[in-house]
């Protein structure tokens, strides 16, 4: 697919997404929207994408939200409200803040502002790396605008209650120092290697096998809210599946062996595309 307002980049299994409209700070209409979603579900259908960053265009901002004049136009020209089973569906704001699921590794390189829907978008990521002169902030609240894509869950989540209720309420801005004091992003870097240092996290994550990132990643977000004997359920469950995938024994049979491994990433169970006797050597041998 064409796109006209993000540019979509691959380089070797990482797939870098960014928003192209700089001349409005990178802010989101209902097109860009729909090509963002576009570029999510090619992300996560694609075996040999592995980590995907996200970005903005420019070096002004990373994304400071909804584009307000063009998303009202756009609903009045619908004639009608949303359904309320759009809290369950997608695509969600920026294409992955809800109704899509991703357990690719995800990174989020912040340059600049990140207002908003943007912050939405920047909390749906993994990881966030930002520069120097990022500022985040819930500033749709001057305009009675809420946050309707992730916000109100995921921010209490990464920063803590107290915090993002403060944020949230009081739509205060804050800069790169406090962003990082709290916990809402991981680096601050300088401006220009925002999407360096960015491709290095990715670069660094695509180095292993993919199997045990994804399950690992998919059991966190599966055990969020749920109670610990719930969440160990999910663990054991998604590492035993891992199990039965020809990559598990590959690592442990190469420390064995005191040689590099050799990893396929493939998806099939070892089971189906195995002597089912390997196992039980491995485990012999051991």
């Amino acid at each position: 697919m064409r796109y006209e307002n993000i540019v979509v980049k691959r380089q070797d299994r990482i797939l870098t997404i960014a928003i192209n409209r700089p001349d409005v700070l990178n802010c989101i209409d209902p097109e860009t929207n729909f090509e963002l979603a576009d570029a999510w579900r090619m992300f996560r259908d694609n075996d040999d994408l592995w980590v995907a960053i996200i970005t903005g265009m420019g070096d002004r901002a990373f994304c400071t939200g909804a584009d307000l004049k063009a998303w009202h136009r756009f609903i009045l020209e619908q004639k009608t409200s949303f359904p309320r089973t759009s809290a369950y569906a997608g695509p969600g704001f920026g294409g992955i803040t809800r109704g899509i699921e991703v357990f690719k590794p995800v990174i989020a390189a912040i340059n600049g502002l990140c207002y908003a829907g943007g912050l939405e978008i920047a909390l749906a990521a993994d990881i966030r790396v930002c520069s120097e002169d990022a500022r985040f902030g819930v500033l749709n609240r001057r305009w009675n605008v809420g946050l309707g894509d992730g916000g109100t869950q995921r921010l209490w989540r990464i920063v803590g209650l107290g915090r993002a209720m403060e944020l949230i309420l009081t739509g205060r801005e804050i800069d790169a120092e406090e962003a990082y004091r709290i916990g809402l992003v991981n680096e601050i870097v300088p401006k220009d290697k925002v999407l360096k240092r960015a491709v290095e996290i990715a670069e660094r994550i695509c180095s292993f096998p993919q199997g045990s990132v994804r399950t690992d990643k998919e059991a966190l977000i599966r055990g969020i809210g749920r109670p610990l004997e719930d969440g160990l359920r999910i663990e054991s469950m998604l590492f035993w599946n891992l199990l039965l995938n020809r990559d598990f024994y590959e690592g442990p049979a190469a420390f064995r062996d005191k040689r590099d491994p050799e990893y396929t990433n493939e998806q099939e169970r070892i089971m189906d595309v195995l002597n089912p006797d390997l196992v039980g050597r491995w485990i012999k041998d051991e």
